[in-house]
């Protein structure tokens, strides 16, 4: 029996490319190598600004995206970490490749853009355990987000900005710490506003010097008008405030006279027990009242001993006929 001869393969020969196709070829290769270069250096700068250490110095997006799911705990190191990471993510990824990987993070864009922003206005801090702990969690540094960077580094250099310590925010509630941050902002705007005008006038002075020394000073009216400025407002919003207490008074009072009759046991013409929880909101309402109440009293107090005699002697009396000034009968204008 004869064998099957076997069919030799003919031999390869070299593709021989144009000129044209090799300058191409190596066009788009150089154009690759640039791009990537461009890569590594935009997401290498935005490491370095926000402190994020490249997971075996790479800038492959799959290492990273795996180091920010291991710091996804809720520790603050651990939320400004995600951040850090989340930003050279997002400097590594492909225009739309961002959204994607969110996704597989179970991270929404909003609270990306949170942890990243955190990562910036954090990055200048001198980040201290102290400060770290203070803050406690993800919520609390989202709500610090409304700080200045001034604010920031002086918090984590001396362990206080304005009337917000380290100490007092290691204890409060989230609702307490975005109510104290509330009060820093308008503080702080009401200083720069009162150093502007101190400026102001010092700059008008300097400048009515140079036009020809010094001059009298201006009428005490003019003087005052930023004091009696301050004073009016604060009484507008005192009256505003109690305007708003009266309103909530008659506000629960109208909900119990729709409420009672649907109350069990109800029948008309009859007493009804107000509901223990009602009552308390009352007994609520009665403190608040009280202390404000002892408030304007002191108030009152305050002002009497500081100005009371002054205010006596500027009183006006109309003389009646046979009346002795200061005695009763006479007619009072103020």
């Amino acid at each position: 029996m004869s064998r099957t001869a076997k069919k030799v393969q003919e031999p390869v020969t070299d593709v021989v490319l144009k000129d044209s196709a090799v300058a191409a070829i190596e066009q788009a290769q150089d154009a690759l190598a640039v791009e990537d270069q461009q890569v590594q250096a935009r997401v290498r700068a935005v490491a370095l600004q926000v402190g994020y250490q490249l997971p075996g110095d790479c800038i492959d997006p799959d290492l990273i995206q795996r180091d920010i799911a291991a710091n996804m705990r809720r520790s603050v190191e651990a939320c400004l970490e995600v951040g850090r990471g989340l930003s050279a993510l997002k400097a590594a990824c492909p225009h739309g490749g961002f959204m994607a990987r969110l996704d597989v993070l179970g991270i929404e864009a909003r609270v990306a853009q949170r942890f990243m922003q955190s990562a910036v206005k954090f990055s200048n801090a001198a980040l201290t355990t102290h400060l770290t702990k203070a803050i406690g969690n993800q919520t609390k540094l989202f709500e610090m987000l409304v700080l200045d960077d001034e604010e920031i580094e002086e918090l984590a250099l001396t362990g206080e900005t304005g009337e917000l310590k380290l100490d007092e925010i290691a204890t409060m509630s989230v609702k307490e710490l975005r109510s104290a941050l509330r009060q820093s902002k308008e503080d702080n705007k009401f200083i720069a506003d009162k150093r502007d005008k101190e400026q102001q006038r010092a700059d008008k002075a300097e400048k009515a010097l140079k036009a020809g020394g010094p001059k009298a000073p201006p009428p005490l009216s003019e003087r005052l008008e930023e004091i009696s400025e301050d004073v009016d407002k604060a009484q507008k919003a005192a009256s505003e405030a109690l305007l708003q207490i009266s309103g909530q008074i008659k506000s629960i009072d109208q909900w119990w006279m729709e409420e009672m009759p649907k109350q069990p046991g109800f029948e008309p013409g009859e007493a009804m027990p107000m509901p223990s929880e009602l009552v308390a909101l009352a007994q609520k309402l009665h403190d608040n009242a009280e202390r404000i109440a002892a408030a304007v009293g002191s108030l009152q107090h305050l002002v009497f001993d500081r100005f009371g005699h002054e205010i006596q002697a500027a009183r006006t009396y109309v003389m009646q006929p046979g009346v002795i000034p200061g005695q009763a009968g006479q007619a009072e204008i103020e």
